[in-house]
């Protein structure tokens, strides 16, 4: 028995310890269970608090978006409203004034019918005389206005009319006539029979060349050529006498000091009978009668100066001929325009000796052999060095201008139209503070690019005064010049 109750407390106590080790697994796996669902809730919760966090933030940003449109639509409406406020002020003092007006000229109206009817109560003391003065005084009064703006509309209507007119004239003054174009003479060319006419021509140690250029004031140039030779000479009518006077000599085949005195003499007496000649001819033309003699040789010796290459006759002739149509189409004496013209560049023909410009030296020229003040005035007014008297005297300037600047009348020679592109060029290098210097516009206009660190503006605008002053004193230009100083800062980067 005692066995038997050991056995059973044994295995009593072994299912005691059984229980307990499976109670304590169940423990155990319940507790885990427990925390895996504690962290699954606790998970759960965190989601649905963000998503709620989410959802407010939204709606937060909704309503604050909201807000802000709401406001600027009320800022709007403010605006608008002040907008309107302003608009009914203005209205408003507009009406004011209005009002003030209207009772102003109501009041006007009740002053001026009082006034009428104390004048229509005098009107019967009053003679038809003195009524037909005061109404017109009356209504020159009220039409003042009105006779200022009519009178400067006819003032501009006739200006326009007067400008038209003018327009139509001239074109149709130029449209008759027809010049040709200037053409560089500076030297002549002489032929030869032979290459050893050079030699002649030269004579023993030079002796000829040196007694001809002597006798004639020109140069002779010997060169390379075959059987030519070059007279070259800036003065027309010194080149003419030499080439008449080598052209004798060649023929004459006799070259030496003697004959070259004796050829260039008759040379001056033919190239003096020729200017005359041609005075003769340049007056026949143009149907003009009454000159004086001498002033007929002086027009004939235009035919051997050149104002920047363009023959002096020819140019007369021209003016002349341009005066004489414009006077026609205004209705004034066309013989007095062209006697005019013609003698307009007289001056250039009498002797360097005497004083004054050509134009000045003209008119005492023409005045001394008996010609009218109308000419005399017009030719010493046709630079405006004087004042002109007369519509001719304008009249002559506006033909010579035309003569003188039309399409190929002046044209300069190359080498001269270069060399002032560069002394120009030069003359703004020579300045400090230039970088560059550019002549264009065929020497009309010259661009001076100065170095912006050392140049400020107002030097730059003195540069173009010391340019300027520089052109007038050393350079010598048939037309006016523009000058542009430019003054210019860059700042370049380049991004990698």
């Amino acid at each position: 028995m005692a066995v038997g109750f050991g056995v059973v407390w044994a295995f009593t106590r072994h299912t005691r310890r059984v229980a307990r080790e499976n109670a304590a697994e169940l423990i155990e796996v319940a507790r885990r269970e427990a925390a895996v669902t504690a962290e699954e809730i606790k998970q759960k919760a965190e989601s649905e608090i963000q998503e709620k966090r989410a959802d407010l933030n939204r709606e937060f940003d909704r309503r604050e978006i909201e807000a802000d449109v709401r406001l600027r639509e009320i800022r709007a409406h403010e605006e608008s409203l002040a907008l309107l406020d302003f608009q009914l002020e203005q209205r408003s003092e507009r009406l004011n004034r209005e009002n003030a007006a209207v009772r102003q000229a109501r009041d006007a109206i009740r002053a001026l019918s009082k006034s009428l009817r104390q004048r229509l109560e005098g009107v019967s003391q009053m003679d038809a005389e003195e009524i037909r003065r005061t109404l017109r005084e009356e209504v020159m009064l009220e039409c003042q206005d009105e006779l200022r703006a009519l009178k400067r509309e006819t003032l501009e209507k006739s200006e326009r009319e007067l400008d038209n007119e003018a327009a139509r004239i001239l074109l149709a003054a130029m449209q008759r006539l027809a010049g040709r174009s200037s053409y560089d003479l500076t030297s002549t060319i002489v032929a030869l029979p032979s290459e050893e006419m050079k030699g002649r021509i030269i004579g023993r140690e030079g002796r000829n060349i040196k007694a001809f250029e002597a006798a004639t004031g020109a140069t002779l140039l010997i060169d390379e050529s075959p059987q030519t030779v070059l007279v070259s000479s800036f003065d027309p009518v010194r080149r003419e006498v030499a080439r008449a006077a080598l052209d004798a000599l060649v023929k004459d085949g006799r070259i030496h000091p003697a004959m070259i005195e004796e050829c260039v003499r008759r040379a001056q007496e033919d190239v003096e009978s020729m200017a005359v000649q041609a005075g003769e001819e340049a007056v026949s033309r143009l149907r003009i009668n009454g000159l004086h003699p001498d002033i007929i040789a002086g027009v004939g010796r235009l035919k051997y100066r050149f104002s920047y290459n363009q023959n002096v006759l020819e140019h007369s002739i021209e003016t002349a001929e341009l005066a004489a149509m414009i006077a026609s189409e205004a209705g004034l004496d066309p013989n007095v325009a062209k006697r005019a013209g013609l003698l307009h560049d007289i001056g250039k023909a009498l002797p360097s000796e005497l004083g004054g410009s050509h134009a000045h030296v003209g008119a005492e020229f023409v005045k001394h052999l008996g010609e009218t003040p109308i000419v005399v005035n017009a030719i010493a007014a046709h630079h405006e060095e004087v004042k002109p008297e007369t519509v001719y005297a304008g009249l002559l300037i506006l033909a010579d201008m035309i003569s003188a600047t039309r399409p190929g009348a002046r044209v300069e020679a190359m080498a001269n139209y270069v060399q002032r592109l560069e002394r120009l060029e030069k003359l703004a290098s020579s300045i400090e503070g230039v970088q560059q210097a550019f002549a264009i516009q065929a020497g009309r206009e010259i661009r001076v690019v100065v170095a912006p660190n050392a140049v400020t503006d107002d030097r730059a605008r003195e540069i173009a005064k010391d340019l300027r002053r520089k052109i007038e004193t050393e350079l010598k230009s048939p037309c006016a010049i523009k000058i542009t100083v430019i003054r210019e800062s860059r700042f370049t980067e380049t991004a990698g």
